[in-house]
């Protein structure tokens, strides 16, 4: 994935068994992983140790971002599954190699 300046991610993110999915929206996305791999910030994720990245989508405007994000977050469990699925086959954690 290439990761630009300026740049605004939407990323999904998963734990080990694959139960759980959270989806995200950040400027800073190495930065976002860091905290959900450390779990510096306790919540949600931190909980259900959403570590793996097995998605993320890049857009340039802030607004379209959001807007994707919260198309995302109101999609059907196996709507989701799909579209990872449809880039990463395997649920690869795709940051695994970050830290």
């Amino acid at each position: 994935m290439k990761y630009l300046d300026h740049t605004y991610y939407v990323y999904i993110l998963s734990n080990h068994s694959r139960n759980v999915l959270y989806i995200g929206m950040t400027n800073n996305l190495f930065r976002r992983m860091f905290e959900h791999k450390s779990g510096v910030i306790q919540g949600f994720s931190s909980r259900h140790k959403l570590h793996y990245l097995v998605y993320a989508e890049f857009y340039q405007y802030v607004n379209d971002a959001i807007k994707r994000e919260k198309q995302l977050k109101n999609w059907r469990r196996q709507w989701k599954i799909d579209l990872i699925e449809s880039e990463n086959k395997e649920w690869e954690d795709l940051a695994a190699d970050w830290f």
